[in-house]
C-alpha cells in the first residue's frame, strides 16, 4: 500500500490522498501448466497504448500522482548494499524534497490499485537502467496530468529533463514512510 493523490469523486473535486495497492492485478499462465493462471501485479505502465492502461489513461478520473522522495534501480554490479539488501542505485530530485510520478489507478476485486508510467531513461538514469525510468512530472504539469485530455497527458510521458541526483548509499532519515 502506498499514498497516491487523485481528484475526489464528488463536489468541487478537490485533491485527496488515498492509500492504494501498488500493481494492477492480472492473470498469467503458469510455465509448468499453462492451464493454471497465476496472479501477477503489474507495477509499471510502460506501453500506455496497451489495453491494460488505455482506459485509465483516457479517463482523467483514473489518473493519479504518486509522491516519492527517492526511487531505486538495481545496481548493475549486483551484490549487497549498505543495508545488506540487494545493492541499488538511488535517484532523487535535488530541487524538491518530494517528486511526483504520473500514475494510473483502477478499482479491483481487492480494492483500488495503482501503477506509475515509465518512459525511456534520461541521461542520469540511462547508465544504470538503460530500458526505462518512471515518468516524473514537473510541478507545473501536475494538474494537466490529473485533468487534461488523454493527448495532453500522453505528451507528459517523456524522460525527466530536470536536475537529478544519484547515489549508491541507501537514503537515510529523509524517507517518508507510511504506516498503513
Amino acid at each position: 500500500m502506498a499514498p497516491v493523490v487523485r481528484r475526489a469523486a464528488g463536489g468541487n473535486r478537490p485533491l485527496e490522498i488515498v492509500l492504494m495497492e501498488w500493481g494492477f492485478p492480472t492473470k498469467i499462465p503458469s510455465k509448468r501448466n499453462p492451464e493454471v493462471k497465476l496472479d501477477k501485479y503489474v507495477t509499471n505502465a510502460r506501453n500506455l497504448s496497451s489495453t491494460m492502461w488505455t482506459r485509465s489513461l483516457k479517463t482523467p478520473d483514473r489518473r493519479c500522482i504518486v509522491p516519492f522522495t527517492h526511487f531505486a534501480e538495481p545496481h548493475p554490479d549486483g551484490g549487497k548494499g549498505d543495508d545488506n539488501l540487494p545493492k541499488q542505485m538511488w535517484f532523487s530530485l535535488p530541487d524538491q524534497p518530494i517528486g511526483f510520478f504520473a500514475g494510473l489507478w483502477r478499482p479491483t476485486e481487492r480494492g483500488e490499485a495503482f501503477a506509475f508510467g515509465t518512459t525511456e531513461p534520461n541521461e542520469t538514469v540511462k547508465p544504470w537502467h538503460p530500458k526505462a525510468m518512471p515518468v516524473i512530472l514537473h510541478l507545473r504539469d501536475l494538474l494537466t496530468w490529473l485533468d487534461g485530455s488523454a493527448e495532453e497527458a500522453s505528451a507528459l510521458v517523456r524522460p525527466y529533463d530536470g536536475a537529478m541526483h544519484h547515489q549508491v548509499e541507501t537514503p537515510r532519515g529523509d524517507l517518508i514512510e507510511v504506516d498503513a
